[in-house]
């Protein structure tokens, strides 16, 4: 699932194309999977009380960010709490944004998508509170020791479940001891998911041989997006593709968002919408 090249760049559905969907369903990455130029699915994935991994983005059932215990009138799904704080069998059976489906065990999505399409799993949270797990961040050692040790019971639960099966599969996170964990477990493929320093993403991507790193779109210098004040005059890009690695961006909404950035050579694009023109 990945691609140095001149080529057009591949398209990653985002939660199962979480603009057309409900997101991080059975029903959304079997739309996306339908979708002809569908090349991989991404997921998120957290831990129930209980420890069974489950594909669900957030910390809250009820709705979006915020600290646990807040609220969001939004209602993600019909239930509250926070995921890791709440039994499988209630996280399983809260109602996805009222579309029928239901929040999907790890495995049980993972069935639903063919051999064909590959997919990227985003380690979200290995159920703690955000702001201790020290995201974005290249970690000097002792703390990379400390948060690896967090990190590696959920790990090991989701390494068991995706391993031997036959889609390309890329292990992704913003936080650098899941991809230490991924990689003292298992050979799959890792990325680095950063949103803040272009330098730390590389020194990570160097630390576990990535294949590849996951930047915002604002990272991405020669196109409409950029944003120098965040990531400076550093070429992503070509720093990447020099040493071997490609570039997937997320979060893709458009086809003139798509056009540009395979003008700039990103090799991949995390998108919400499968109506993007792959040019």
């Amino acid at each position: 699932m990945t691609r140095i090249t001149d080529g057009e760049p591949l398209l990653f559905a985002h939660r199962g194309f979480a603009g057309e969907n409900p997101e991080n369903t059975v029903a959304a990455v079997e739309a996306a999977a339908g979708v002809d130029g569908t090349d991989g699915v991404e997921i998120d994935v957290v831990p129930t009380a209980d420890g069974d991994p489950v594909v669900f983005h957030d910390a809250l059932l009820s709705g979006r960010g915020g600290p646990p215990g807040a609220s969001d009138d939004r209602g993600l799904t019909d239930a509250t709490g926070v995921v890791w704080e709440t039994d499988t069998a209630t996280v399983t059976a809260a109602e996805v944004l009222d579309s029928g489906e239901t929040v999907p065990l790890l495995g049980d999505l993972l069935d639903a998508i063919p051999s064909r399409v590959g997919v990227n799993v985003e380690l979200k949270n290995p159920g703690r509170d955000r702001s201790a797990l020290r995201p974005d961040e290249a970690l000097a050692p002792d703390a990379l020791a400390e948060q690896r040790a967090v990190w590696r019971p959920f790990v090991e639960r989701v390494l068991t479940i995706v391993e031997g099966r036959k889609n390309d599969l890329l292990i992704s996170s913003f936080h650098e001891a899941a991809l230490a964990a991924t990689r003292e477990l298992s050979e799959i493929a890792v990325a680095p998911l950063f949103s803040e320093s272009v330098e730390d993403a590389l020194a990570i991507a160097r630390r576990y041989d990535a294949a590849a790193v996951h930047p915002p779109i604002d990272a991405i210098r020669g196109t409409p997006f950029f944003d120098p004040s965040r990531f400076g005059d550093r070429l992503l890009v070509d720093a990447a593709h020099d040493a071997g690695r490609a570039v997937n961006v997320w979060t893709v909404e458009t086809w003139f968002e798509a056009d540009r950035l395979a003008a700039a050579g990103v090799d991949g694009v995390i998108a919400d919408y499968s109506t993007l023109e792959k040019r």
